[in-house]
């Protein structure tokens, strides 16, 4: 295969809810080394808060035209409607992109997506260059799979049998069983014993040999997760996961919805009522863009459970719609008047 014809790797970053997945995408594009990079953004829900936050960066690597953000739901459920399009759009830019990254959204699973990479159509064009799962350290720790989710009881490290019929930790456990490299985010949150036993938990969900790299702010050197050269469109089959029975499979365990809020004179009030919301409620996640009266700047929230970060990430533009808007992603089930009241007061 000669270099004009050669096939474009792509890196598929996976993992849970506020695992870190926009933090360590965004050090990869700010240190590309030089190369050209493209992104494939995959967010659960209405509004792209992740799109918009990496489209925010102005990073000469990965111009905004090529960040191509899927908001149409889960990736692995709808990879011919929106999927290959996108890849067909990013394939044609010029200059040639010489890597993609693809964010999935947190409740994505990656077998389905790397099977798509299978098709003819798409397989003489592009190759998995590797899987890489960021999962959440710090909630690790503390024996579960993602931060603050108190309704969930997934602590596994010293237990052999797993409760299937928990889908959110299904979802954690097919992450790690198609990763070629894991990535322990938030290795600066937690201590020696808290990382045996993050480990520990990752252990017993790893089928094969696969290394768990400790990450602080998502600073990592690019090239331990880029070049990996693995082809895993050719091995996802021997990647036995939960899922692997079924023809198709739906998110029908989770509600997302999108809250419009009034503008705000005071973020910690805000950061506050989310926390209340997430204590109170079965809420797993809250992120948007809120307008605060007075400052030429957006406030970006970000939600994990009741860890609420917020902070200013640019100013608005004339082209911006300046409405405060939450999306609010949780179990099923969801009282969304109940939330709305909290949320909106």
């Amino acid at each position: 295969m000669t270099a004009s014809t050669a096939r474009v790797p792509c890196t598929v970053i996976t993992g849970f809810l506020g695992a870190g997945k926009t933090t360590l995408i965004r050090h990869i594009l700010e240190n590309a080394g030089g190369k050209r990079l493209a992104l494939i953004v995959n967010e659960f829900g209405d509004v792209g808060v992740d799109g918009e936050i990496l489209k925010g960066c102005g990073i000469d690597a990965c111009p905004e035209e090529n960040i191509v953000e899927l908001a149409n739901g889960c990736i692995c459920c709808t990879v011919a409607d929106d999927f290959v399009p996108a890849l067909d759009q990013i394939l044609s830019r010029t200059p040639k992109v010489d890597h993609i990254l693809i964010e999935t959204s947190g409740l994505a699973l990656p077998k389905p997506l790397v099977q798509a990479f299978q098709w003819p159509t798409v397989k003489s064009r592009v190759t998995v260059d590797g899987v890489i799962a960021v999962v959440d350290g710090a909630a690790l720790a503390d024996g579960k799979v993602a931060s603050d989710m108190d309704a969930l009881t997934a602590q596994r490290a010293a237990d052999e049998s797993l409760d299937h019929d928990d889908p959110v930790e299904e979802v954690f456990e097919d992450q790690v069983a198609c990763a070629d490299l894991i990535i322990l985010s938030k290795s600066d949150l937690i201590d020696a014993a808290g990382a045996a036993r993050a480990n520990a938990i990752i252990g017993e969900h790893l089928q094969r040999a696969v290394k768990i790299v400790p990450a602080s702010n998502g600073i990592i050197d690019p090239s331990i997760l880029l070049g990996l050269g693995l082809a895993v469109e050719d091995d996802i089959e021997n990647r036995k996961t939960h899922h692997d029975d079924e023809l198709d499979h739906e998110h029908d365990d989770f509600d997302s919805f999108i809250i419009d809020i009034p503008s705000i004179s005071s973020p910690d009030d805000l950061a506050s009522r989310v926390s209340a919301a997430a204590e109170q409620e079965n809420v797993l996640r809250v992120k948007g863009f809120v307008e605060v009266g007075g400052k030429p700047m957006r406030l970006l929230v970000q939600a994990v459970g009741p860890r609420v970060n917020h902070y200013y990430d640019r100013a608005w533009t004339a082209a911006d719609d300046r409405r405060s808007r939450l999306v609010v992603i949780g179990l099923k089930g969801l009282d969304r008047p109940a939330i709305e009241k909290i949320l909106v007061g």
